[in-house]
């Protein structure tokens, strides 16, 4: 039965690896790239505010969907997709449709890769991952969101590499929304003004860059600052009663 039950699981990672491998594959080899450029989504904008207008729920829908599929795929395109959001939908109903498209996609690729790559993972670098485990066990949910206030950090590779820890889903789920809701309103905004944007890179300024570090780093240093002094200063103040009782 145990063996069983491991052939099982094997042909459930060949199968879903395969259909990854064949969707990727898809995406470049019918160029598909070109329908997440800024260059097809500007000269599309009419286009596509006629058709939202003509229905907005199945548009919304479509959008999410397609928005989940390129994110779980980490499939280059969620920067554009949320330009998008915004052009189209406006900056509230386009940062709620981005916010939980992107957290639902990016959730579906840390349980995908925990299911094809966290066993082999921990068989071939068990004492690394272990130290990782380690210090997401200790800083929780702090880390993730610390990582996600920060654009630098590429967020496909903090998704796959969240789904090779011991950290819950639900947690990467809400820590993920959270985080990645200032980056989110960001893009959103911006693509309220898409006729002018001329590049991606133009968006995100190093003044803003830096201020999303500086958020980012502001949680894991509160808490540090907060340890350190509960052991500097909570002994000194027990002995204190101590002595005067």
């Amino acid at each position: 039965m145990a063996q069983a039950d491991k052939n099982r699981k094997i042909m459930q990672k060949i199968l879903i690896g395969c259909s990854i491998l064949l969707g990727i594959a898809a995406f470049y080899y019918f160029d598909l790239g070109q329908y997440l450029s800024l260059e097809y989504l500007k000269a599309s904008q009419a286009k596509f505010q006629a058709l939202y207008l003509e229905n907005r729920v199945l548009v919304i829908a479509a959008y999410m969907a397609l928005y989940i599929v390129v994110t779980a795929l980490s499939i280059p395109g969620a920067a554009v997709m949320t330009l998008a959001g915004g052009g189209l939908f406006g900056f509230i109903i386009g940062t709620v449709a981005v916010s939980f498209a992107s957290t639902i996609g990016a959730t579906l690729a840390c349980a995908v890769s925990r299911f094809l790559l966290r066993d082999w993972v921990q068989n071939k670098f068990s004492n690394r991952l272990e130290k990782i485990n380690s210090g997401i066990e200790k800083e929780g949910a702090f880390y993730l969101f610390s990582l996600r206030l920060v654009p630098a950090f590429p967020f496909f590779v903090i998704n796959l590499a969240m789904g090779l820890t011991r950290m819950r889903l639900f947690t990467f789920f809400w820590v993920s929304q959270l985080g990645m809701l200032p980056g989110t309103m960001v893009y959103v905004n911006a693509g309220r003004e898409l006729a002018q944007i001329d590049s991606l890179s133009g968006i995100m300024s190093p003044g803003v860059l830096i201020s999303f570090a500086i958020l980012g780093l502001f949680p894991i240093t509160t808490k540090k600052l907060l340890a350190l002094y509960k052991r500097k200063f909570k002994p000194a103040a027990a002995q204190d009663e101590i002595h005067g009782s």
